[in-house]
């Protein structure tokens, strides 16, 4: 097992734009170890999801999975994606707004509203290609995740900073959304 350290709000990778991954590359050794430790990292950490870019690699690849996470209650299961040069699509102007955490600002919240229903298409570590209408929570993973490839973090999207702050001191409702 490999755990790598996750980069926190403030270094200056979290900002860049990832870059593109080859067929090629996605062959070699050192792209699969990549993933590995990605999972590895993710699971160590108790996340859903991680970039590359939050363990200082610039390249697009997401790695995402979960079984009913304890720190997002009432989430589902989220399958074991790995997500090469994803794309995303919005289906829907609705937003849904849901309290957002990430490995990067550890022990924070911030209200962050996305599309509620969206299109993902991406490459997997087989390279074979995958599309997908996506809804809900894992739709809010993914978007999150995503958005980091290029540069984002979610407290960039907070609906108000006043809805931002340590989780131990926010009073979140019991299914973590804002009515």
């Amino acid at each position: 097992m490999s755990v790598l350290k996750v980069l926190k709000i403030g270094n200056p990778l979290l900002r860049k734009k990832s870059l593109d991954i080859s067929e090629t590359e996605v062959a070699t050794k050192e792209f699969k170890k990549l993933v590995r430790d990605m999972f590895d990292t993710m699971r160590y950490e108790g996340g859903v999801g991680l970039a590359a870019p939050q363990i200082g690699i610039l390249k697009r690849v997401v790695v995402v999975g979960a079984e009913n996470n304890e720190k997002y209650e009432n989430s589902g299961e989220i399958p074991e994606h790995v997500l090469i040069n994803p794309i995303i699509t919005p289906l829907e102007s609705s937003l849904r707004g849901f309290w957002e955490g990430c490995l990067s600002v550890p022990e924070m919240r911030g209200y962050v509203e996305r599309p509620s229903k969206i299109k993902m298409e991406w490459y997997d570590h087989k390279w074979n290609f995958h599309s997908e209408v996506i809804e809900g929570f894992r739709a809010v993973v993914y978007q999150h995740e995503c958005d980091h490839l290029d540069g984002i973090i979610y407290v960039d999207r907070l609906k108000d900073t006043k809805l931002f702050g340590y989780l131990d001191s926010l009073e979140l409702k019991e299914d973590d959304t804002l009515d």
